[in-house]
């Protein structure tokens, strides 16, 4: 799983993103980024910024907290009500670099795969990842191209290898992934002819 690693004056790492609102009591809903469910545990502290860089963080500090639908509901010390938590949307939480878990083997930070060039095994250019989208079953690395968007699960099936040095990332594309391209008017004619010379059923 990729982990976002922002640097500002002190580096930080985003853990999660204010969603929205959540009831009348200051709660908010967040969308977690982070493998460790102590992150959010009541009582944490952690850093609210208006940029994943951390450029005007500031400690919070987690009054309450509780999982919801792939989520957590969380209300910070300093959010009473539904008004003051309105104002958290779309803000990130944050942890410094420093209390940041050691990568395990097959882990990259988001900041060094956005950009990547991607191609196939059969050496087909597929542009580079422009996001990552965080799922309870794996990321999703968007590459997009001259041909569209691609969304590669991020699974060893699919990603075959990761050159950070050469930046470059290598993926095996399962069939369907991607959908087939609109027949042109062209086509659209060709195929038609070609059905008016076929006989018609008994």
């Amino acid at each position: 799983m990729a982990k976002k690693k922002q640097t500002a004056q002190q580096p930080y790492l985003v853990v999660g993103q204010i969603v929205a609102p959540h009831g009348i009591r200051g709660e908010v809903k967040v969308e977690v980024m982070s493998d460790n469910p102590e992150r959010f545990k009541a009582g944490a502290e952690l850093y609210l910024s208006s940029t994943p860089e951390g450029a005007d963080a500031r400690p919070v500090r987690l009054a309450t907290s509780r999982p919801h639908q792939n989520r957590m509901l969380v209300r910070l010390a300093t959010t009473p009500d539904r008004n003051a938590a309105e104002t958290l949307r779309g803000l990130y939480l944050l942890i410094p670099e420093a209390d940041a878990m050691a990568l395990g083997e097959h882990e990259n930070f988001v900041h060094d795969l956005i950009g990547l060039r991607v191609e196939t095994t059969a050496g087909e250019a597929l542009g580079k990842i422009v996001e990552i989208v965080f799922t309870p079953a794996n990321d999703v690395y968007v590459a997009r191209g001259e041909a569209g968007e691609v969304l590669l699960p991020a699974t060893r099936e699919v990603v075959r290898s990761v050159d950070l040095a050469a930046r470059t990332m290598v993926v095996e594309l399962p069939e369907g992934l991607r959908e087939p391209a609109e027949p042109d008017d062209a086509d659209d004619e060709q195929a038609a002819d070609a059905g008016a010379d076929e006989p018609a059923a008994a």
